[in-house]
């Protein structure tokens, strides 16, 4: 870096790792050197080559590219296949339901299509995966449940690596390998990434757009045909097109990069406004066609969200949730290590755009986690940057001993996948420090693995083992009909049962009537007479064959169950804490058992099943 540099910016004193390994940027804030057509020297960025160096003094503790793909891809596929649980409605209604009825001819679209709030550029990517499927015939019940989490999975292991490449182009080798660690082992990301929500789309093109559009130094390189900037700018306009929302994120890298790049013409009318124009001519293009008439859902989205109250119909949170519960929640104990790697780095531009999305997020009514997915891997580069200090000092520094790898003992990631004894030929004090990075690494891994397999295999399972259930009696030709009686969208739909039958479930969809009460509400406040109300004018031959509940509202109904021939057929657990406010611990299958001909005495109505 040229002394102009230091003497236009100046430069702050400031922790970092030092000839180790993981010497950072002597700034975030670069001057316009636009004019870079090579890639930044070591001490800024990696070489563009198969081989991702840091420069080190303790040999080759590098890993090849080959190496973080393999293990990137390797871990998410893994992490998919033991996600079994239910999170949010939106992973199955607002992707793989719209997916399967565009393939198939047959599923549910819920009231934001009906208002021209979403787009289909997200769902399409799995109705390609299904076509595919049921090409090869394939589309029975496991590959349908599967294999839509184990595509995206492939898409999180993406967005993991370029989490890599980011964190080593920002702070080098040894913060990479950290930070993808701490990506891999946090709960929140196994929990959450391998799932199909638009979110977890949007969370990858974010971090690829990072990587190639934040470091300003490195944004003249090639990849291919286009610049690193313009390649990030696409990213981020795909991103933004899964997400709407997701231009609240680069409104504050794009006025960031304009500040400083020095060629600002270039940058907004031959980039930003014909790559934008690009991705939004896509997205209108597509919903267009599947709409059936001209939808501009980015309009729609950010009205509804933004300009008016129907965000908020799903419930509202004090306006500090994202500070006080939600970033804590899903950092969990990686949160105090972040905190210091944001410190120790004093990356502020980066450290700000974190704090820019939380603050718009919360002036927003409704709030839930997986709104600032996309900040997390930055929250876990930060962490990452921080171990790696500790490790630093704890170790390296410490030690002046003559190691077989060379002047001074290798990092913990080196020892860890080279077998070599950590402890022999070290001073007492680096074997007290490498014991302290022990101690970090098991702690991170006791609190968190704990909490991933929980979340992923046992909490809110019965949502989809129920599912599961009934596919298999649909595809015996035992269920005919299916009526849930639960919170509405509680379960998977057609996606996953992939059996064209008739099902229903309790409406909640908003409505700006005067005292509108939704059937969801009105089933939870009086169920029984609900439930009389619903079935007076039906036919008992044309009733459910199959009910599913959750337990806490079988005591209410259940003499409709016995006195309509009801039996308990099924009893899945699902939780064993409260959902919702109430316990809801096991999913219920009633199904009915043959009447007497005697019995059907009432008129027939198909009111129940549309």
């Amino acid at each position: 870096m040229d002394s102009n540099y230091s003497q236009e910016y100046g430069h702050s004193k400031r922790i970092s790792v030092s000839s180790q390994g993981l010497k950072r940027k002597p700034s975030s804030t670069l001057r316009g050197v636009e004019q870079l057509d090579t890639p930044l020297t070591t001490e800024e960025s990696p070489a563009n080559s198969n081989r991702l160096r840091a420069p080190t003094r303790t040999g080759d503790e590098s890993w090849t590219e080959e190496s973080v793909w393999k293990v990137c891809l390797a871990a998410r596929i893994c992490n998919s296949l033991m996600v079994q649980t239910y999170f949010n409605p939106d992973e199955h209604w607002q992707a793989l339901e719209v997916a399967h009825r565009t393939v198939f001819g047959y599923g549910h679209l819920t009231w934001e299509w009906q208002l021209g709030l979403r787009s289909y550029v997200h769902p399409l990517i799995f109705a390609v995966l299904y076509r595919i499927l049921a090409v090869l015939r394939l589309d029975n019940s496991w590959f349908m449940t599967r294999t839509p989490r184990l595509f995206q999975s492939v898409f999180a292991g993406v967005g993991d690596v370029y989490l890599y490449k980011l964190s080593y182009r920002l702070f080098g080798e040894r913060v990479a390998q950290w930070a993808l660690f701490c990506q891999l082992l946090n709960w929140f990301n196994f929990f959450c990434m391998p799932r199909t929500f638009s979110n977890c789309m949007e969370t990858v093109l974010t971090t690829i757009a990072l990587y190639y559009w934040w470091p300003s130094s490195a944004t003249r390189s090639r990849v291919g045909f286009l610049t690193s900037r313009q390649l990030g700018i696409l990213s981020a306009g795909l991103s933004c097109v899964m997400r709407p929302t997701s231009l609240i994120i680069w409104l504050y890298v794009g006025i960031a990069h304009l500040l400083e790049t020095i060629t600002k013409r270039q940058y907004i009318f031959e980039e930003v406004l014909p790559i934008g124009a690009l991705c939004l001519g896509l997205m209108t293009v597509v919903d267009r066609i599947m709409y059936g008439e001209w939808t501009f859902v980015i309009v729609n989205f950010l009205k509804f969200n933004f300009l008016s109250a129907g965000g908020s119909f799903y419930g509202t949170h004090p306006w500090h949730w994202y500070f006080s519960q939600g970033l804590p929640f899903m950092a969990f104990t990686f949160l105090p290590l972040s905190l210091a790697g944001i410190w120790w780095s004093q990356q502020w531009k980066l450290c700000g755009l974190i704090a820019w999305v939380l603050g718009i997020y919360s002036t927003l009514g409704h709030k839930e986690f997986r709104f600032i997915l996309p900040i997390l891997p930055l929250v876990m580069m930060f962490a990452g940057y921080a171990i790696a200090i500790l490790e630093q000092k704890w170790t390296r520094e410490n030690d002046s001993s003559t190691h077989a790898y060379g002047s001074r003992a290798p990092g913990f990631w080196a020892r860890m996948t080279s077998g070599v004894n950590r402890l022999k030929g070290n001073s007492i004090e680096t074997r007290n420090g490498e014991k302290k990075v022990w101690a970090v690494f098991m702690l991170l891994l006791l609190t968190n693995l704990p909490a991933a397999l929980y979340t992923s295999l046992v909490h809110q399972r019965g949502s989809e083992a129920v599912m599961k259930y009934l596919a298999s009696e649909a595809q015996a030709g035992r269920a005919e009909r299916v009526l849930f009686l639960m919170p509405c969208h509680a379960t998977p739909y057609y996606s996953s049962l992939h059996k064209d039958i008739p099902m229903r479930f309790l409406d909640c969809s908003p409505s700006d009537k005067p005292g509108y009460v939704d059937e969801a509400d009105q089933f939870k406040a009086h169920p029984l007479s609900f439930l009389y109300s619903m079935f007076s004018s039906l036919n008992l031959e044309v009733l459910p064959s199959h009910i599913v509940l959750f337990d806490s509202m079988e005591k209410h109904i259940s003499a409709f169950f016995q006195a309509e021939g009801y039996v308990l057929d099924n009893r899945i657990f699902h939780s064993h804490f409260p959902v919702d406010r109430e316990l809801q611990g096991y999913v219920l299958v009633f199904k009915r058992t043959p009447k007497t001909p005697s019995d059907h005495t009432r008129e027939p109505s198909s009111s129940l099943f549309p």
